[in-house]
């Protein structure tokens, strides 16, 4: 299995492959988890234990533990660096896109997607790497 260094880069990933309009791996829903200890509203949940400006510990456990399959790596062909991705309202339900949490900052792993192609919301994003442009020009992935 191929092991990530950037967590946030990952995320990513798992957007595409879990939360993408062809899902490829099971659904991580934070919502019916809650829900089953009888937590209705996970935004509520983290705003009022102070837990909105981090990833929640069982979401951060599950994604760093999910293991991705080689050939499944090999279908993502482009990643989006919206910070309004679906993964991240599964791992911090109450975050607002305005800090740097899920900011991406290295672009180390783009070694395990052999495939990738494109990548959009680049400047918009979260992507927080300085260089980023010269890094997917080297790697003839084309950015929107």
């Amino acid at each position: 299995m191929s092991q990530f260094r950037d967590f946030n880069l990952k995320l990513l990933v798992i957007e595409e492959l879990m939360y993408g309009p062809e899902p490829l791996l099971p659904v991580y829903d934070l919502p019916a988890r809650l829900a089953e200890r009888g937590i209705g509203d996970p935004a509520s949940y983290v705003l009022a234990n102070g837990l909105h400006a981090e990833a929640l510990a069982e979401s951060r456990a599950y994604f760093e533990a999910l293991e991705i399959p080689a050939e499944l790596l090999a279908r993502v062909e482009e990643l989006c660096f919206d910070a309004g991705a679906d993964v991240f309202r599964h791992c911090a339900p109450a975050w607002d896109g305005e800090d740097d949490l899920f900011d991406v900052r290295s672009l180390d792993d783009l070694a395990l997607l052999p495939n990738l192609r494109e990548v959009t919301f680049v400047e918009d994003g979260v992507l927080a790497v300085p260089d980023a442009a010269e890094v997917f020009a080297a790697r003839g992935i084309d950015t929107d």
